[in-house]
Formats: C-alpha cells, structure tokens, sequence
C-alpha cells in the first residue's frame, strides 16, 4: 500500500483526532503501544521513586512494620512460657502425688506470680503493637495518596511534553487509561498489596528464627513444606501475572474504542453502523473476558491450594513432634546449642504447631498479594512506558519578547507593549533584537514522516509580511504538512525553513508557536465560559479585549444571543452550537493571541455557503496585515489570494496569482473550471 503524498505514513493521522484508529474493526495496537510482558526491574524502579519522594515517612513505616511483625510473633514465645509454667506445674502434682483440689490450687497459687507476669508483658507487648500499627498504616495512607497525586502529576506534565507525532501514533483512550486503570492499579499495590507482603515477609523471618530456636528437625519438615508452597505459587502467580498484564493492555484497548464511539457516536448513527460497532466492542470485550478470565482464575486457585498444603504441613509436624518427643529423640536447636533443653517437649510441639500455621498464612498472605502485585506492576510498567517516551527536543534559543523601540533602537520590555522582537543572544555576548513581521521562507525543503518516505520534495517559497498565500491540490499533496512544518511539529530532513531570517531551528519552540494563529477545519471547544474558550488564545487577555476579538472575528453577534451570553458555559466540545458558532469562537481565539501570521486549514469546508461568508468576513479581518496560509477546497476563498501553489505529490507544480493560473491554462485553471475535481 503506498502512503499518499504529502500525508503521514499509515496508521499516523494528518492531523488533530479523537479517537485515533478510526471506525474500522479492532486493531492489534499502533506504533509503540506497550509491550504484554511486565519489564524487568519495574518493582525496584518504583520503589526507587517512593523512597526519593517519602524517604523518611518510609522509614518510619518500615520501623512500624518491624515492630508489628516481631509482636505478630511473639504470642509464640508467651505461649510456650505458659505452657512451661502449666507443665511444670502438673509435673510437680503428678511428682508428689497430690489428689486434693486444694492441694491443686495451692501449686497454682505458687505459680501465679509468674503466670501474671507474663501476661502483663503480652499486654505491654501488644499495645506497643497495636500503637505501631495504627502509626504505620495513617502514615501510608498518606504516603499511597501523595504518591499517586505526585504520579498522575509527573505522567500529565510527561504528556504536555510529548511530540505531536505521539498523539498521533497512539490511540487517545489507551492514553487516559495511564490516568485511570494503571494508576489506580498502584493504589492497591502500596495501600495493601506491597505493606501485607512486608509484614509477612518479617513475620517469616522472624518465626524461622524462632523455630530454628526450639527445634531443628521440625524446621527442616516445615522448610520442606514451604518448598512446596513456594513452587505452586511461582508457577500459579506466574501465569497469573501474564494474563494481568495482558488484561491491563485488553482494558486499554476497550477504553480507548469505547471512547472512539463516544466522539463519533453521530457518525455511527448517520452511517447505521451500530451493530458493526457492537460486534467490534464483542471481538475486543471477548478479549478482556478472556484475559480477566484466566487472571482471576489463576489468583482465585492460588489461596485454597495454599491453605490445604498449610493443612497438611500441620499434621505432618504434629507428627514429627509426636515421635520425636515419645522416643526421646535428640532435639537439636539453637537453645540446646546455648545450654538450653536439649529435648522436644510437649510444650515446644505446642508452640511450634501454632507458629506452624502462623508461618503458613504469612505465607499464603504473600502469594495471596501475587495478583494484587502483578496488575500492579502492569499497570507500573505501562505508567514508566508514557515516562521513558522522548519529550519533543527544543535546541533553539532566540527568544520572542515585548520590546519598545526609540530611534530605530529595540530595548526588551517587561511590561505587554504590543510589540514584538526576536530576541538572539550572540556567542560573543552580545544580543540583538530583529522585529517581528511574519516572513516565511522554505529553502528547498524535503520531508517524510518516516526517513524512507519523503512526502514534501524541493519545496520551495516565500511569505512576506501581508502577504495571503493558498495552497491548493489534492488530499495528500503535502498542504497540511507545509503548515505543520511551519509549527515545527516535525522537523524537516533537508532544506531551511526561515522565519523573518532566522532558521526556525534556533527559535525555541514555545516561542515560534506563540507567534502564529492556527484555525483548524476541526475546531476543538473546551468545558468553560465562551470567555474562557476565546482567552485560551491568550491567557493575558481581558474580557473587553475578548470581546473585542470576538467582533474582529464576527461572531459577537451570536454570543450575546446565547443564554448567558459570554458567560455562557460549553460543554461536550461545544455540542449545542453549530459548526459554524464553533468555528467562530476559533477564530476569535485565534485573534486574541494577535498574532502576525496566520494558518487557516479548512476553516470552511465544513460549514453551509451563508455561514462560510459570516465566517469569511470573521476571517478577513482577523487576516487584514497579518501573512497567512491557507488551506482550501472551495477554489471561490482564495481567488484573492497574492500567491496561489497548487500541489501534487508533494511538490509546487504551479505558483501565482489566480488571474495568472487561469491564465496559463494548467491544473489549476482545470481545478477551477471544474475540468476536473479534487480528490
């Protein structure tokens, strides 16, 4: 398939859209959509970022859940210590053969002392627990929060910063899907998922000292259990974070059709095409269905298979301990290593069957997190993917200022004069200042969206300062790629654009686009005031100079006549007016910014022949003094155009006035008398 010329290759659009895959079946994903596995090294990336932005309230919590877990462990120790103490006192009835119940209680009012004793320590014990506790988790409330806010800050600037060339390469509703889904998928990562499998993994490491202090042998029965656990986990959670992420990336690609729907909902209905869009949602809905499907099932799976192994280490332990302590075997321990007993009691088996299952549902805690985690981390890898994106470079470095001029000499002002300079600093220190006026100037220029294919060939022409100049020819001639061009939206293979004289790459790129006003074919409206629409064009602005801008562009009329008048607030892109009513709220935006050159890409095709003159009147004053481009299949709006190039294939193949093109008898005289159409 060959790209057309003058457009962008396949799959890249030629300009603003909405959707950005059109009304066409469910594709496999355009040009640097992610990956389906989680990266490497994403889990330490995000960690990373949480301890550059909260480090001390992380540590904090890091204490907090150290605390929480050795007191989680110590109801162990205590159990043990009183079950000596019970022991020892059933040993010392059973040894003088007491039988009274008085002679019962009398032992044990002997021992209550150090039953006591114990017991305060457990409730010492446990407050500290229960203050460390609610501490660390007020603290990572906080600290899950913040990160997030801090996130969807960083990922929106990340975005301002992008090149045009991504919006247009990336589907729109896969993109507001980094906002929602995979953000929020980290809310459960760092609010539950991420402090559940801390504080289980300190629990782990605690009661594996615990128990390599009481006995060896029953350590090395409940290692072997956990081998087992660990197994099942790894290979269940492994299938189960493929198909999350798999998931992450079939949920993106339903939001981004069902929002592809939402915008063009009227061009569905217009077309009928309501049950091809219903069975393209299905194909992709099946999909997220399927994804889901096995994700959960996977996770579902995970926690009873855990729970019955944990089952059965119980009694296989109980069992150890059993015949270890009745043939009173050896019982090697870290205790027996420290002149401590030397053989299995009843009251270890006791403690140990109850850290045993402790140990177990620590475990099943983390692989029970392992679904929670995995989305979390597709959704992380995806975040990090938008980050790690090349931000459009910008090596330009003259600058437009306000200026004031005395004597033919130009000084920068700080305060809005109306007048405008480019401001170039030398290597030699010095700076001067060169009038802003509007001259273009393409210098043999050659473009292609993709290095292969060039679309714009040895374009060459000239602007000056008043000057209107159209361009004509059909779709895909390269017309909107000259504008864009202009706008240094790409960047061009060979060849000089110059804008009053300097090389638009030494402008800095905020500063080129300030000075130009685009009005687009398709106008976007912006949920506010018609005020707040038209100031977007400049934030400076007043609303008398708003309202001033909207009577240069011929559309005050209308807006008094709106409910609220300038007050009034659009919603849905400006829905409830016509295109027409759109269109001239886009251009009294253009004209509040002021600007001394203009770029018109078919600002009328789109709107009724009546309107089009209201609109064309709006449209010549905005132009009276300004250069202009313009962009147009209606031939009869630039018949008054000073220069006139009619494109084909990406090259100038006419230039001049209309009188001297109908004259010359060529392509445009046939354009024009309807020889033939464009196409």
């Amino acid at each position: 398939m060959n790209t057309p010329q003058g457009g962008p290759p396949p799959g890249m659009p030629r300009g603003p859209q909405k959707g950005g895959r059109g009304f066409g079946p469910p594709g496999k994903g355009g040009p640097g959509r992610p990956g389906q596995n989680i990266k490497k090294g994403t889990l330490k990336r995000l960690i990373d970022m949480l301890f550059q932005e909260y480090r001390k309230a992380l540590t904090l919590v890091i204490a907090g859940m150290v605390i929480v877990a050795l007191v989680g462990t110590a109801p162990s120790v205590f159990i043990e210590k009183i079950a000596s103490v019970i022991t020892a006192g059933i040993t010392e009835i059973s040894k003088n053969g007491y039988t009274e119940k008085s002679q019962y209680i009398q032992v044990y009012k002997e021992l209550f002392p150090s039953l006591f004793k114990i017991i305060l320590v457990m409730i010492f014990v446990f407050i500290i627990g229960l203050s460390a506790s609610l501490m660390y988790n007020r603290m990572n409330a906080v600290i899950t929060q913040g990160f997030l806010y801090r996130l969807r800050k960083k990922v929106f600037a990340k975005m301002q910063s992008l090149p045009v060339k991504y919006f247009d390469t990336h589907n729109h509703g896969d993109i507001m899907s980094y906002y929602t889904n995979d953000i929020d998928s980290l809310r459960q990562l760092l609010s539950q998922a991420l402090p559940n499998v801390i504080s289980s993994g300190l629990t782990i490491v605690s009661l594996t000292f615990i128990m390599l202090y009481y006995s060896l042998w029953l350590t090395v029965t409940v290692g072997l259990g956990v081998a087992v656990m660990f197994r099942v986990s790894k290979f269940i959670g492994g299938n189960s974070a493929k198909y999350f992420m798999k998931q992450q990336m079939a949920l993106g690609k339903t939001e981004g059709y069902i929002e592809e729907m939402i915008n063009g909902q009227k061009v569905v209905k217009v077309f009928c095409h309501e049950e091809e869009s219903k069975r393209d949602f299905d194909k992709l809905n099946n999909a997220l269905f399927e994804d889901a499907k096995n994700a959960n099932r996977f996770a579902n799976i995970l926690m009873p298979i855990m729970g019955n192994i944990g089952n059965i280490l119980y009694v296989l332990v109980a069992f150890a301990g059993g015949i270890i302590a009745i043939n009173g075997l050896a019982n090697p321990s870290l205790r027996a290593l420290f002149g401590g007993e030397k053989i299995l009691t009843v009251s270890v088996i006791v403690t140990y069957l109850g850290m045993t299952r402790q140990f177990c549902q620590s475990i099943s805690q983390v692989s029970n997190q392992i679904n929670a985690v995995a989305m979390a981390l597709a959704g992380a890898s995806r975040i990090f993917e938008i980050l790690d994106e090349e931000s459009e470079t910008d090596e330009g470095y003259v600058e437009l200022v306000n200026v004031t001029e005395r004597n033919g000499m130009y000084a920068e002002s700080l305060v809005r004069t109306g007048n405008w300079a480019w401001k170039h600093k030398h290597g030699d220190g010095s700076t001067t200042y060169t009038p802003l006026q509007g001259n273009i100037v393409f210098d043999h220029v050659d473009f292609g969206y993709v290095p292969e294919k060039t679309v714009l060939n040895d374009i060459s022409l000239f602007a000056h300062t008043g000057q209107k100049i159209a361009l004509v020819g059909s779709t895909g001639a390269g017309k909107t790629t000259i504008t864009n061009l202009i706008n240094r939206f790409y960047d061009i293979q060979d060849g000089k654009i110059r804008y009053d004289e300097i090389n638009i790459n030494k402008i800095k790129k905020n500063d080129l686009r300030r000075s130009l006003g685009v009005v687009l074919q398709e106008v976007n409206l912006f949920t506010g005031t018609v005020l707040d629409n038209i100031r977007y064009g400049n934030l400076d602005a007043t609303d008398e100079e708003c309202i001033a801008a909207a009577k240069l562009a011929n559309a005050d009329d209308f807006i008094r006549m709106l409910p609220d008048g300038y007050k009034t607030v659009i919603k849905g892109d400006g829905s409830d007016l016509s295109q027409g009513q759109r269109q001239l709220i886009s251009i009294a935006r253009a004209a509040i910014a002021n600007p001394p050159l203009m770029i018109l890409d078919e600002a009328t095709s789109s709107i009724d022949t009546r309107t089009e003159l209201i609109v064309q009147k709006g449209m010549d004053a905005l132009m009276k003094g300004r250069t202009v481009f313009v962009i147009a299949h209606r031939l009869s709006t630039i018949r008054n155009s000073d220069v006139i190039l009619v494109m084909e294939q990406g090259r100038i193949i006419e230039r001049g006035s209309h009188d001297e093109l109908i004259a010359k008898q060529g392509t445009y005289y046939r354009l024009y008398t309807g020889a033939f159409e464009l196409k």
